[in-house]
């Protein structure tokens, strides 16, 4: 795909001239929007572990959103001290409920 049907899905705008570049703002869009999605998965796992404090399969839902953190940290999408600081906050709650 050409640079122009990128920034027309994904509505960005460059004025590269280099065609290195141009093939890197191809690249940079597509590993944004690959990040878009892991940090939308775990603002939605935290959600769901925050929604079922109490229930029975908590333990595995809070498992799972911290393994998710764990993950994006690892792969670079989040930093490491914000995956730290999420997963601390998420097991406050935790812990406060009991």
């Amino acid at each position: 795909q050409t640079i122009e049907e990128h920034t027309e899905i994904i509505g960005a705008y460059t004025v590269a001239n280099i065609k290195s570049q141009k093939k890197r703002n191809i690249t940079n869009l597509k590993a944004a929007e690959r990040n878009k999605t892991v940090r939308s998965e775990l603002k939605t796992r935290v959600k769901n572990a925050v929604k079922t404090i109490g229930a029975d399969g908590n333990d595995d839902v809070v498992r799972a959103a911290i393994k998710r953190i764990d993950q994006a940290a690892a792969n670079g999408v989040v930093h490491k001290n914000t995956a730290a600081r999420r997963k601390s906050r998420l097991m406050k709650k935790v812990n406060a409920a009991g």
